[in-house]
């Protein structure tokens, strides 16, 4: 782990209660969530419950090669811990069904702290219409590969 890496870890606060919009990629920005197999597959991973008993997931979605989510942060939990925890469980499981694949997950995550005049259900929208945005499909409803705690 280089220098940059250490001050940046060092330089991230995180906030009890907080909520962040937090995006992270796949290592070397694969579309390793192109086809139905891998992505439901990691869908399913990244919603399950045994990744938010700390922190809380409001809203995600996963691209081909990224994911973008909205995540209260818990009580007894750091940012970091919970990323962290998320990727690494993610990428064993997903590889125990698809060796092939390789790496997952790439370094490190980006996030943003949310104000709290921000309209959250403005945000979790932004996040959903990704998959229109990026040209994956016309509608929201289309694309399988999401959620939200408010639909």
């Amino acid at each position: 782990m280089g220098h940059a890496s250490i001050k940046l870890r060092q330089g991230r606060h995180s906030i009890a209660g907080q909520i962040y919009l937090v995006t992270f990629t796949t290592a070397a920005r694969n579309r390793h969530f192109e086809t139905w197999e891998t992505a439901s597959l990691m869908a399913g991973l990244i919603a399950g419950s045994e990744h938010w008993k700390r922190s809380r997931l409001l809203a995600w979605v996963l691209m081909p090669d990224h994911w973008h989510g909205l995540v209260q942060l818990g009580d007894a939990d750091t940012l970091s811990a919970c990323i962290g925890r998320l990727k690494g469980s993610t990428s064993r499981r997903l590889k125990l069904v698809h060796p092939q694949l390789g790496r997952i997950w790439g370094p490190g995550f980006h996030d943003r702290a949310l104000r709290e005049e921000e309209d959250l259900r403005a945000v979790a929208r932004y996040l959903a219409m990704n998959p229109v945005r990026a040209g994956l499909v016309e509608r929201v409803g289309d694309y399988p590969y999401w959620d939200a705690i408010w639909v």
